[in-house]
């Protein structure tokens, strides 16, 4: 059975399929409640955004899979085309920055 997160109106907002903080209520997989947020445009909402952030997680593996693919020499960059090695060497560029950022951001903090 289902574990629902509701609003402050009650509304269902989220469907869990283990128990959360937020998210302790169970309900039949056949509750009127529950068929209704399924087919209602929050649903499609909800989707959307649990579909964006496994998107960006998604992502990151996909990075990392690659950045072990070079490092052992089982690709070589230059075997993408040029438009997929400009965009990881601009995400690559972007993470060195916002870590470089963050160390010196660190820095000023130690005395």
């Amino acid at each position: 059975m289902p574990f629902i997160k509701r609003n402050s109106k009650k509304q269902i907002i989220g469907i869990f399929s283990d128990e959360q903080d937020d998210a302790q209520e169970e309900l039949s997989v056949n509750d009127k409640e529950i068929i209704e947020f399924l087919e209602s445009e929050d649903y499609s909402e909800y989707t959307n955004h649990l579909l964006n952030q496994s998107d960006s997680d998604f992502i990151r593996v996909l990075e990392d899979l690659i950045d072990v693919l070079l490092d052992k020499h089982i690709l070589l960059l230059t075997d993408l085309p040029e438009a997929a090695q400009q965009k990881l060497l601009k995400r690559k560029k972007i993470r060195k920055d916002h870590i470089q950022s963050i160390i010196s951001d660190d820095d000023d903090n130690i005395f």
